[in-house]
């Protein structure tokens, strides 16, 4: 089981030894703590539920259920681990040059149209054109409703993604930072999975 909550810090970027310029974003991993361990016979399922980060108001049910831990985010890894409640997790489980899985949620866009939403093509911009970044046509005429599932205006972002295939570039245990290729999901602060 090689999971960690992380903090989105910024992102900066990293001179390789061959002169190269690789784009990294940093995240700030402070110790994370096991707050449950799942099993079948009591759960149904077999998982390690995680917590990171100090909750300055925590409610009641969050602090029945985590007792003497601290936790502000929690997440759930599905495996099988010999860890038990209490145990701490660092960074040390990552290595320079593991592929890994980001999981965050995306920064929100707010309501957008198709051009940006979906990157439909635009009409005419001159000549006495008024379609320019309306959809166009939204069905057929035989069916006289619109089908489920068509590309339209609406909400953007503001949801889980998932980024697969990224490389630990270097990682800080001293200062319990961790510096990822290419960009990741979500905002400054945001809190992002790390699974190997």
């Amino acid at each position: 089981m090689k999971g960690l909550l992380a903090q989105k810090f910024e992102m900066s970027q990293l001179v390789l030894p061959t002169g190269e310029v690789a784009p990294i974003t940093w995240l700030k991993a402070q110790p994370n703590v096991v707050t449950q361990v799942k099993t079948v016979d009591k759960d149904g399922y077999v998982a390690v539920q995680i917590g990171a980060g100090i909750d300055k108001h925590p409610s009641k049910a969050l602090k029945n259920h985590l007792k003497e831990l601290d936790a502000k985010r929690m997440k759930e890894l599905k495996a099988v681990t010999e860890l038990k409640r209490g145990d701490k997790i660092d960074l040390s489980i990552f290595e320079v040059g593991d592929k890994v899985s980001v999981t965050g949620v995306s920064k929100g866009k707010g309501f957008s149209g198709t051009v940006k939403r979906h990157g439909f093509s635009r009409g005419p911009m001159s000549h006495g054109h008024d379609h320019h970044r309306a959809p166009g046509s939204i069905g057929p005429m035989g069916i006289a409703r619109v089908l489920p599932g068509k590309r339209m205006s609406g909400h953007q972002g503001a949801e889980q993604v998932t980024t697969r295939g990224l490389k630990v570039m270097a990682i800080d245990l001293k200062a319990g930072t961790i510096a990822i290729k290419g960009s990741v999901p979500g905002s400054r602060h945001s809190w992002l999975l790390i699974r190997k």
